[in-house]
């Protein structure tokens, strides 16, 4: 018997203890440990959901104890099970791991995929922020015009209670409250339930299929980070960012995204130089084939803009997009720059608390506010943070309405974004000729 570490953050190593390592009598798993997420260590992966052979649960550690933790334990192998890291990041890691003289493994990809009963269309980006959210909308609305009833199943983010949170299921703002969702989950969530679209999370990926599979004519996989789709997709969308060129080939698993596409979509053409948008092109062509190649924009979308003109403003932008993403910014800082704000004002002299501790921890973050919310202290800290500041307008260029969430004691505007063909061939023509022979 193996003893093994998983090494994760909060989803896809779950996801791998559950299909792979669980019912394996050959593996004895002696924990996870946690990275990316704050505050996710130090849970229990509860009895219920780990099966039989781990009756005490799976404690969760913090990664900094690897080390530790494979001398303790003399274990033999550890699993890196999280996504959108650089490949060299990921051979440090390695090395770490080898020097203490335990084998160092990367599941395939498809080894983890279920199987489903209903046709499956997975929306998937070689790194965060790449326009994976209103590429899914735009992908339900594609399939609801082909009179199919739509499910999509997201990407996992259990950072609560994990026997609570095995199966959700999301229609209306008040499933939000009842899985206690952080702002990070409502993000992704609430988009989709208003568009009346049912919307499935959790940590046990093959019940939460079997229950999306009895409402769904065809399941959409809402992929999160960089990650590969935990289900067999029968046709795999990927989406690529011309504003992080070169990005494809050089992040874990993003690049086994590109490698896996069916339809690859350089999105945001409409802000990128040509340039940086043919040297993608050129990286699919070479390293991927078999994909079609589309063009789409994300038009930044405003309501009266005109009060943003001339005005001094505080952008908060999409919180993962600038950590795990490192970007520099968002629809946010587009929007205030085009349509002629004064200022971008700085929050980072008025962030408290784990704002502040966010600014140290991604030094490349400028005059902007990431919009972070994975507990309630997190959240009020935000809140705390944009009341402090000295501007004439908020601009939130979140996906959700943050001011449902949070208090905020000026006036604001929300920027949404929306997935648009750019010129050849349009999403819906190459989505409905791939789909034509499973559907």
């Amino acid at each position: 018997m193996e003893k093994v570490i998983i090494m994760g953050a909060g989803g896809r190593d779950f996801h791998n203890f559950n299909v792979y390592f669980k019912n394996n009598p050959r593996y004895k798993v002696v924990g996870f440990t946690a990275n990316q997420i704050p505050n996710i260590e130090g849970r229990l992966y509860p009895p219920e959901l780990s099966g039989e052979l781990y009756p005490e649960g799976v404690r969760v550690f913090p990664e900094e104890q690897l080390s530790e933790l494979i001398r303790e334990h003399k274990v033999d192998l550890v699993a890196l099970s999280y996504s959108d890291i650089p490949h060299l990041e990921v051979m440090h890691k390695a090395g770490i791991v080898m020097a203490e003289g335990a084998d160092f493994i990367l599941i395939g990809a498809t080894y983890t995929m279920l199987r489903s009963k209903k046709p499956i269309v997975a929306v998937c980006a070689v790194r965060t922020g790449c326009g994976k959210s209103q590429t899914t909308r735009k992908v339900c609305d594609i399939l609801h015009g082909l009179g199919k009833k739509v499910v999509a199943i997201r990407h996992p983010m259990p950072y609560g209670d994990l026997s609570a949170q095995a199966v959700q299921r999301f229609s209306s703002y008040e499933d939000f409250e009842k899985h206690k969702c952080t702002l990070e989950e409502r993000e992704e969530y609430e988009p989709l339930v208003e568009k009346g679209i049912i919307v499935y999370a959790g940590v046990d990926y093959g019940k939460i299929l079997e229950a999306a599979e009895e409402e769904a004519d065809v399941i959409v996989w809402d992929g999160g980070n960089n990650d590969t789709p935990f289900y067999y997709p029968d046709v795999h969308i990927v989406l690529f960012d011309p504003h992080r060129p070169g990005h494809e080939l050089l992040y874990y698993p993003g690049e086994t995204n590109m490698l896996m596409a069916n339809i690859a979509i350089i999105n945001k053409v409409d802000t990128a130089s040509p340039e940086n948008v043919e040297r993608v092109r050129s990286n699919i062509r070479k390293n991927a084939p078999h994909a079609e190649i589309l063009l789409a924009e994300s038009p930044v979308l405003v309501n009266d803009p005109e009060r943003i003109r001339g005005k001094r403003v505080l952008v908060v932008e999409d919180g993962p997009t600038l950590t795990h993403g490192e970007m520099a910014y968002g629809a946010g800082v587009i929007a205030a720059k085009t349509f002629g704000a004064s200022e971008l004002v700085d929050p980072r002299p008025y962030a408290v608390g784990t704002m502040a501790e966010t600014y140290r921890k991604y030094p490349h973050i400028g005059p902007l506010l990431p919009a972070m919310g994975y507990s309630r202290e997190q959240l009020a800290d935000l809140e705390k943070t944009i009341n402090q500041a000295d501007c004439d307008l908020v601009l939130f260029a979140t996906p959700i309405h943050l001011t449902r969430i949070v208090s905020i004691n000026k006036p604001t505007i929300r920027v949404r974004y929306e997935y648009k063909d750019h010129k050849g061939a349009s999403l819906q023509e190459t989505l409905n000729y791939k789909l034509s022979g499973v559907m």
